[in-house]
């Protein structure tokens, strides 16, 4: 069944994301409680086949009412003498490019610079777009369908400190990385950041 499971958490997210629009716009009382139950139904699945409790997907689901849309990551590319810029993760001690969940009200430009800023101490000024991503694509998978922004940046100022997301800040050889938080950062997305910085004309790579 384990060998199963990154399928199972797929449909089950989708039956999650039918259920949610139609509980968001149907009037049928009846349908309503179809609705409901496959919203149960997606639920049992998804505390089944992954490390979180049917509590605290019913708390997410709270947070995210209305009509099913995905997430937004950001993540600020920063390459500097070719090395590339990652933070330690607090959460799992894992290494990632700097960034998280973008803001309501905020520019998605604004918001990795902040960021960059907050999780690294570089000041930085975002260039261009070096990809769009269906970050569902990449394990382990998420409750939530999500997109990955990823933003080529360029260092204004400032210097590496750490925070309280954050154990080490410091920038690797792409021949040599640290252990990735795979769930904000892989090998892909970083060979697709040093295409960018080797090749300042490469067009933006997109699902």
């Amino acid at each position: 069944m384990e060998e199963h499971a990154p399928d199972l958490l797929r449909w089950a997210r989708q039956l999650f994301s039918i259920s949610q629009s139609g509980l968001t716009y149907c009037q049928n009382e009846f349908d309503l409680e179809r609705y409901h139950q496959l919203q149960g139904i997606a639920i049992d699945m998804l505390s089944s086949h992954s490390e979180l409790s049917k509590d605290a997907i019913k708390q997410s689901i709270r947070m995210q009412f209305g009509y099913a849309t995905p997430k937004i990551d950001v993540r600020g590319a920063v390459v500097k003498d070719g090395k590339i810029l990652l933070i330690q993760e607090q959460a799992d001690g894992r290494w990632s490019m700097p960034g998280g969940w973008a803001d309501i009200g905020d520019f998605p430009a604004k918001t990795v610079e902040r960021e960059v800023f907050e999780e690294s101490g570089y000041k930085v000024q975002v260039e261009k777009v070096i990809a769009v991503i269906d970050a569902n694509h990449v394990a382990p998978l998420e409750f939530f369908h999500a997109y990955k922004l990823i933003f080529q940046c360029r260092i204004l100022g400032g210097q590496a400190r750490t925070s309280h997301e954050t154990l080490a800040v410091d920038f690797f050889e792409m021949d040599n990385l640290p252990p990735l938080s795979t769930s904000r950062t892989t090998c892909a997305m970083l060979e697709e950041v040093y295409a960018h910085y080797l090749d300042p004309s490469r067009p933006t790579a997109f699902d």
